[in-house]
């Protein structure tokens, strides 16, 4: 039964976007184009807001991820948070691997980076915290050969496919592989703690459902405040730093959450989760 919901609801969700036209202007830009104002850098080592070596900045419009200051990465892994949290939205990105890796920087990690969803608050990672504990939608250039991209990770999480808890770090999507300095628009579709589904140049390429806490892949986090099998019904946005030269020339979110009354001013026919509360209705 719990399959057959999966299947309905991922059948649902993907056939009512193909269905409904929205308004380009119903999406929000998190990156003004000018600075990094809205969002929260931590790198590992350092604490919140210093961004070592000017890491994450701004160039000819486009947030970049650069190291031409770093002598040796030594896994100084960093993360740029949107500062607010979300639940039920799609978030969407157009990148581009650029140059050459940092210094020393792991071979696993060359043309590398990362979208994490459902993710802890900026603030509460350890000073010493290598990666968010989230659901990490991968992203990787091609070398030549096949390399898919809008991959699964978990670092600190587990997920559920076909109705079994999937433990594995990493899990590949179907996309094709994308060479070279292109750039590709990678888009996540996440309904709170039931649906997550990835989606590469316009194609899903991945499903599954039950984001959680759970399994290992994390390091100098706060133990106390993990629960296992914990459902991931909302949470913080960020973009990894891994070593590799990325550009992002938009980051934008289509928030589905909000009034569902027709008869309110401020009612939208693609929300998927209720939140009547904010409607809003023309005074009589």
């Amino acid at each position: 039964m719990k399959l057959v919901f999966s299947i309905a609801l991922t059948l649902f969700c993907f056939g009512a976007f193909a269905q409904k036209q929205v308004d380009k202007k119903e999406w929000k830009q998190l990156f003004n184009g000018k600075n990094l104002d809205g969002w929260d850098i931590k790198i590992r080592g350092y604490d919140l807001n210093d961004n070592f070596g000017n890491t994450f900045r701004v160039e000819d419009g486009k947030m970049v991820v650069r190291y031409d200051k770093y002598d040796d990465f030594k896994q100084k892994y960093g993360h740029i948070f949107y500062k607010s949290d979300f639940s039920y939205y799609r978030i969407a990105v157009e990148y581009r691997f650029v140059g050459e890796q940092a210094p020393k920087g792991e071979g696993w990690a060359w043309r590398n980076s990362g979208i994490m969803v459902q993710g802890q608050p900026a603030a509460t990672m350890g000073k010493d915290q290598d990666f968010p504990i989230s659901i990490e939608v991968q992203l990787l250039g091609g070398d030549e050969k096949k390399r898919t991209t809008c991959n699964l990770c978990t670092p600190g999480t587990n997920v559920e496919i076909d109705g079994k808890l999937v433990t594995q770090h990493c899990v590949n999507s179907t996309s094709k592989t994308y060479n070279g300095d292109q750039w590709v628009r990678a888009e996540v579709l996440v309904l709170g703690d039931s649906l997550i589904q990835h989606f590469a140049n316009g194609e899903m390429v991945l499903a599954y459902n039950k984001p959680q806490m759970g399994g290992g892949n994390v390091s100098g986090n706060d133990i106390e405040k993990v629960i296992d099998g914990k459902l991931l019904d909302h949470g913080s946005i960020s973009l990894q730093s891994e070593s590799h030269p990325v550009e992002f020339r938009k980051v934008e979110i289509l928030n589905l959450k909000g009034c569902t009354d027709p008869k309110a001013t401020n009612y939208k026919d693609y929300y998927v989760k209720s939140y009547n509360s904010a409607c809003t209705y023309k005074k009589k």
